[in-house]
């Protein structure tokens, strides 16, 4: 049987900014049909890569190599018009690099592209229906207005957005992620390309919102005959959604191959890392059934939480922005010394509407919040203060988090500061020590947020949480940014910081394989009530919610 025919052939592709080369001859291969992964670190070189194909790279790069779309799978052939067709003489198609390349085909025509944070890619201040239709203003200028907009809409309907017409009229900040990453495929096939980039597409969803996505990319591959590259740090992802894998390393391609045959039988030293790094979830469905323990004991919450110390008690809590509508109601749950309590649920659940109610942002519409005993509603002024000192809380994206303008130094010592009672001396002591406590030399303080990598601004963002000793850590979806490999050292990193500190955890998250690894005990939400809480094992084994087996069944898994 003869090989498929591939639509892109990269060849020799380097990529160089101020004269340093930052991508070292990368050859690929991007065939119809199929999802081609490109998986590596932050720096790796996977979207310099991506982005060359279709020119989106910044201007100041230099581009050398040849990437060949093969004219003969390209209904048309290529442009004639102005600004050449980049037609190679040798007959291997037109090369995207080529100087003369007709960049207005190549972007939209022949590649379609999907970015990773669709929010930003949108312009807030133009309805959803004209940004897509803006597009085919330039590729099907034949188009009547209307056209557009039945083409817009039948497109909207095509990725699964069903009330396409309120779609069209809405803005980007009136849909959630997962609707607005549907409309941005949307655009990006409307003028049916031959090539799809997918530039870490999910990183920023939720399990059951990943899922649909990756099903939905896989779908359009199919029915489009579409060659997608999908550009990725997941490698549950990858097993998930794609066919074929290039693993990149400081710009190089060490591995390539077959899914199935780089995942089981990885020949690169990175690679093997890259798959050791990954959470695994790990579901024994013939393990004590329900809540016995093999021996026939009874395994409840109370037991995986130990005994002890109540730190928080969160008691009936609901919230309520509007009459008759809540965020959250009849929250319930205790937080223990030493233990790790994960919240899960998809977005919009009301994860960190409680992780605000309990660190004092928010207060509650009904309900009790105590901490270390005292109700933190009814406190005031200093005496506020102290209870909250009791807290501390690491964000979700370290990089917004920081004050972009102060040193780390004084990030991490600032609370402190807020606190009093310590000298600047000693102020400067402690950042030290917190410094060493997360693994970052001490020269770090004097650095600024732009200078650290993502995941060293989130060891950063501990330190600052640790400041005062507290004993309860909030940590608010706190790697879902991060590579796999920092991902990892992030991890293990809390879980030393808990054994030598004792802090109770609230750990906010929608990946299971981490809540398999980090926590004790497990509470379920969706639209902001419990459906399910318990221990952890118990809840990931024998799922008594409908809901959590949907959760469950969402998450990537790799089943070697």
């Amino acid at each position: 049987m003869s090989e498929p025919r591939a639509i892109v052939t990269v060849d020799g592709l380097a990529v160089s900014f101020d004269e340093r080369e930052v991508t070292h001859g990368v050859s690929l291969r991007l065939f119809p049909g199929r999802i081609t992964a490109l998986v590596g670190e932050s720096g790796s070189g996977k979207s310099v890569t991506a982005m060359a194909l279709p020119r989106l790279d910044p201007s100041v790069a230099s581009v050398k190599g040849h990437a060949y779309l093969d004219d003969a799978l390209v209904d048309d052939g290529p442009d004639s018009g102005p600004g050449g067709d980049g037609k190679d003489a040798a007959g291997r198609g037109i090369d995207l690099l080529a100087a003369d390349a007709p960049l207005q085909r190549i972007r939209g025509e022949y590649i379609g592209t999907v970015f990773q944070e669709p929010s930003t890619a949108f312009n807030p201040v133009f309805t959803l229906g004209v940004q897509v239709a803006e597009s085919l203003k330039y590729h099907q200028k034949q188009l009547s207005a209307a056209e557009r907009k039945a083409k817009v809409l039948e497109q909207l309907r095509e990725v699964g957005l069903d009330d396409a017409e309120r779609v069209w009229s809405s803005y980007p900040h009136e849909l959630s992620g997962g609707q607005l990453q549907r409309v941005m495929i949307a655009m990006a096939i409307i003028n049916r390309p031959k090539v799809l980039i997918a530039d870490e597409p999910t990183t920023a969803l939720d399990v059951t919102t990943q899922k649909a996505i990756l099903a939905l990319i896989s779908s359009l591959a199919v029915d489009l005959d579409l060659a997608v590259l999908l550009i990725t740090h997941d490698m549950g992802v990858v097993w998930q959604a794609a066919q074929d894998v290039y693993v990149m390393h400081n710009g190089v391609i060490v591995e390539q191959g077959s899914v199935a045959q780089v995942f089981r039988h990885p020949s690169d030293d990175y690679t093997r890392m890259l798959l050791d790094a990954v959470p695994r979830l790990r579901i024994d469905e013939h393990a004590a059934d329900g809540e016995h323990a093999a021996g026939g004991e009874r395994i409840t919450e109370s037991d995986a939480l130990g005994g002890g110390r109540r730190i928080t008690q969160v008691n009936d809590v609901a919230v309520s922005y509007k009459a008759g509508s809540f965020a959250v109601k009849d929250i319930s749950f205790d937080l223990v010394a030493g233990r790790t309590r994960a919240l899960v649920g998809e977005s919009g659940a009301g994860k960190t509407t409680i992780a605000k109610v309990i660190s004092g942002q928010l207060a509650p519409t009904s309900g009790t919040v105590l901490i270390e005993g005292e109700d933190l509603a009814k406190a005031h002024g200093r005496r506020k203060r102290e209870i909250l000192k009791h807290m501390g809380y690491v964000f979700q994206d370290s990089g917004s988090a920081l004050n972009p303008r102060k040193s780390v130094a004084w990030s991490i010592g600032e609370p402190m500061l807020v606190q009093g009672g310590l000298s600047e001396t000693d102020r400067r002591k402690r950042v030290l020590e917190l410094l060493d406590q997360v693994e970052l030399p001490a020269d770090v303080a004097g650095r600024f947020p732009h200078q650290l990598s993502g995941g060293q601004r989130q060891r950063v963002g501990i330190a600052r949480a640790l400041a005062l000793n507290p004993s309860l850590l909030i940590a608010d979806e706190p790697t879902s940014s991060l590579d796999v490999t920092v991902q990892r050292k992030v991890l293990d990193l809390l879980r030393r910081l808990q054994r030598e500190h004792g802090f109770a955890c609230l750990f906010i998250t929608h990946d299971l394989g981490i809540v398999q690894e980090m926590s004790d005990v497990i509470t379920v939400l969706r639209h902001g009530r419990v459906v399910e809480s318990g221990e952890t094992g118990r809840v990931l084994n024998h799922p008594k919610a409908e809901y959590t087996r949907t959760l469950l069944d969402a998450s990537p898994k790799i089943d070697l």
